[in-house]
């Protein structure tokens, strides 16, 4: 029986070819992007979760009170993975270190400045679950003179020699056999590395006694059975006992704390931590569309099924005469329409598959289709199941209980209660596709706003270089600033710890007049070309000069923040002292205030920072005279190529970090845009069966009212105005769930705009656009139709 239904469905499809194909069409698009937003979200939610011993690995992390607020800062010293096994040895079964960097990596006469380097512990790839195609996991990093690379770096240096023994060199001064090669690492991996080097070739791991050095992560490999938690609440006389006299000489407390390894990704990230952080969120989110877009192309089939209900009527009436019993007929028209969504998810699995690329470069990392995998077969199983069911039977109980009389005399009424149900799903999809509008306007207007608004410093024809992951340039660093400044296209030069939108520390310092309180301040560390090359206004006191020559050791500056912070106006901070308490024991005087600028994302507020001078050297921002931007470029790759002959040429524009601080944002902009155009177009095709559903139901009402004098422009009014009624009511319903989702998105930035009463008014008025050209070709034809033709009875 089950086959004859699908052989009937089958027919029944090649007989009604146009229904079939918007049927098959709005499924596909609602499966494909299911099925890659499934591809997203299950990438997002299995992160790190392919290590044998992921369950019992955590990484470990130190948080401190920030004026009043939780600060979690993921760098700690090398002694932390020495002493938690010792000191914890029932719990903590081993520590493993992980150092993330970039090298110059040379071979011959190839070389390149690889910025995916992890300088790492000897056990690195026993404690953690990355394969190696060559070489053994256990002894790869154990000589210090070793390296292991990924397959795809492998190929880049090599070829297609077999790279194991080769000899490469990292810095031009330390020669490394490769003893392993590693699989690429999957992207769902927080870990992402081209390159791993043992950690003991370096210094750091002298700093056995410096508490205070943080530049690595520490991962710890729980022994079964043991309860973080518990772990945890010994922590604080852990710290007590290595570092309790030195915390308590700059008054700083901190607690440590363990996150699960498949917690990382999810954790905040930021300009210090490289590795690799998610929004749950947005994953959240993204299912969601995902669910309104299938939904919104089930409720189409629902009303192009139940349009086609006169059509089959007396097929219905005929089979019940004949014997059919309801479930039998109610099974036929399931069958059909798990047929149209299998044969939609094969055409969908081949879309995924030739969209995967664009869909890569969207993201910004590939992802794999796992075809080897029964979780994809299982997703596409339970929508051909699922979508099949619900969203064929209404349509087959709906049809099944049509009166045999009624239909075999041509006599079938649908009643009102059906239009008006099918009025209720248009309205539902329409109310979908407009949330989704309002999101991409809303989301746009947010992104505009940031890319435009007054950041406080000038970033037009701003370079930004690297120098700290470049030896060469590094060493020779003033060296490239004077010949830089000597140059008549150049403006200024600066050398920084961190650009605006990049890195900046925060230390702990004592203020005169604040009753010995500690206060937690952003840190720059700077020369005195900073304020001038950024263009930041002084609103009080004096710049750093050359002509004090105590403003090297004795002198900051702060910003206007800083200043009501500490309980200052800005002209009162001037003369107070100000003591660094973990880098300089020394007390500075402020000597002047700066204006509030943003130096962190805009997702953040404005905070109190301290502008020292300091050696601590990491980037040189170049501002370029106007007018000469070719003349100054060209100077600059000069210089860097005299110091830096074997390192390649790599810069940015300090205006270009818009795109990498939002860059997140911004792939949401990009695909909220693509879902919801889709979201309208499937709606659309909803709309467009039903106007022409409608307009052959009042064909003999339009006949009529031709006969009695109304216009084609009359007819096709009276036929708008019941379209566009749906799409009105939806506009209505969703505008106050709009603000409320877009007020929750808008919360995440410190800075953003308003919502406004136009962006609900363009979102509208998009919709009924879309919808009146969706219908204008049905109303027009019925109104042009012959009146003889709609009145000639059958």
């Amino acid at each position: 029986m089950i086959k004859s239904y699908f052989t009937i469905a089958w027919r029944n499809m090649k007989r009604n070819q146009a229904f079939a194909i918007i049927n098959i069409l709005g499924l596909t698009i609602g499966v494909t992007v299911c099925t890659m937003i499934f591809l997203f979200v299950r990438n997002e939610f299995t992160f790190d979760r392919f290590h044998e011993q992921g369950k019992n690995i955590y990484r470990l992390v130190r948080s401190f009170d920030e004026n009043g607020s939780e600060k979690r800062v993921p760098w700690l010293s090398p002694p932390f993975a020495t002493a938690l096994p010792i000191d914890f040895s029932g719990e903590v079964k081993k520590a493993t270190r992980v150092w993330p960097g970039n090298a110059l990596v040379a071979f011959g006469s190839i070389s390149f400045n690889e910025k995916k380097v992890l300088k790492a512990d000897s056990d690195f790839f026993t404690f953690f679950s990355f394969p190696l195609v060559a070489g053994n996991p256990a002894t790869a990093l154990s000589n210090p003179g070793s390296i292991v690379l990924t397959e795809s770096t492998a190929r880049k240096y090599f070829g297609d020699q077999d790279p194991l023994g080769k000899i490469i060199e990292l810095d031009k001064n330390l020669p490394l056999t490769v003893t392993g090669i590693a699989k690429d690492i999957p992207a769902n991996s927080h870990l992402d590395f081209d390159l791993v080097v043992p950690l003991s070739n370096y210094t750091v791991t002298d700093e056995s006694e410096n508490w205070f050095f943080n530049c690595l992560f520490t991962y710890v490999l729980l022994r079964e059975g043991t309860d973080p938690s518990s772990l945890e609440s010994k922590f604080p006389s852990f710290v007590q006992k290595h570092m309790g006299q030195l915390l308590e000489r700059i008054g700083l407390k901190i607690n440590l704390s363990l996150t699960p390894l498949s917690d990382i990704y999810f954790e905040p990230g930021g300009p210090p931590d490289p590795s690799r952080h998610g929004n749950k969120t947005l994953a959240y989110i993204f299912i969601a569309i995902a669910l309104l877009i299938l939904l919104i192309a089930c409720v189409n089939f629902i009303n192009l099924s139940t349009i086609k209900a006169i059509e089959r009527s007396k097929e219905v009436g005929l089979r019940k005469v004949m014997g059919a019993i309801k479930s039998h007929l109610a099974g036929q028209f399931i069958s059909e329409s798990v047929l149209t969504v299998l044969i939609s998810s094969l055409v969908s699995l081949g879309l995924v598959k030739l969209l995967n690329p664009l869909y890569a470069r969207l993201l910004g990392y590939p992802l794999d289709i796992p075809w080897n995998t029964w979780h994809l077969y299982a997703f596409f199983a339970g929508i051909i199941l699922v979508v099949g069911f619900l969203a064929g039977s209404y349509p087959a109980f709906f049809i099944s209980g049509f009166s045999p009389v009624q239909t075999l005399k041509g006599k079938l009424r649908l009643g009102k209660g059906g239009s008006t149900f099918r009025q209720a799903l248009v309205t539902l999809q329409f109310g979908i596709s407009i949330l989704l509008v309002i999101g991409v306007v809303v989301i746009s207007s947010q992104l505009k706003y940031m890319k435009t608004k007054e950041l406080g410093y000038n970033m037009e024809h701003v370079v930004s270089i690297r120098v700290d992951g470049n030896n060469d340039i590094y060493r020779g660093r003033r060296q490239f600033k004077e010949d830089l400044q000597n140059n008549t296209a150049i403006k200024e030069v600066s050398l920084m710890s961190g650009e605006p939108g990049g890195f900046h520390d925060s230390q702990t310092f004592q203020v005169e007049g604040t009753d010995d309180r500690i206060w937690s301040l952003r840190t720059q560390f700077a020369d005195f070309e900073y304020i001038e090359t950024l263009g930041l206004k002084m609103i009080a006191g004096r710049d750093f000069s050359t002509s004090f020559k105590t403003d090297t050791t004795n002198s900051v500056l702060i910003n206007r923040t800083a200043a009501a912070t500490l309980g200052y106006t800005p002209d009162q901070a001037i003369g107070k002292w100000i003591q660094n308490t973990i880098r300089d024991n020394s007390r500075r005087r402020i000597i002047g205030v700066v204006e509030d600028f943003n130096f962190l994302s805009l997702k953040d507020k404005v905070e109190p920072l301290v502008i020292s001078p300091n050696e601590d050297n990491r980037v040189a921002l170049i501002a370029l005279k106007s007018g000469n931007i070719k003349e100054g470029m060209n100077a600059i790759e000069r210089e860097y190529r005299k110091l830096a002959p074997d390192y390649p040429f790599e810069y940015s524009f300090l205006d270009q970090r818009f795109d990498e601080l939002y860059r997140k944002d911004i792939q949401q902009q990009t695909l909220m845009t693509i879902f919801s155009a889709l979201s309208i177009f499937v709606a659309s095709l909803g709309l467009y069966g039903l106007a022409s559903f409608t307009a052959a139901k009042r064909t003999k009402e339009i006949g009529i009212r031709k006969v009695l004098g109304a216009s084609i422009n009359g007819i096709f009014q009276l036929l708008s105005k019941d379209f566009i009624k749906p799409v009105l009511f939806a506009f209505c319903i969703v505008s106050p769930i709009g603000w409320w989702v877009m007020n929750r998105w808008l919360a995440n930035f410190a800075y953003h705009i308003d919502i406004a009463w136009w962006m609900f008014a363009l979102s509208g008025f998009i919709a009924v656009c879309i919808a009146l050209l969706t219908v204008s070709s049905q109303a027009i034809r019925a109104a042009v139709e012959n009146p003889i033709n709609s009145l000639r009875d059958d």
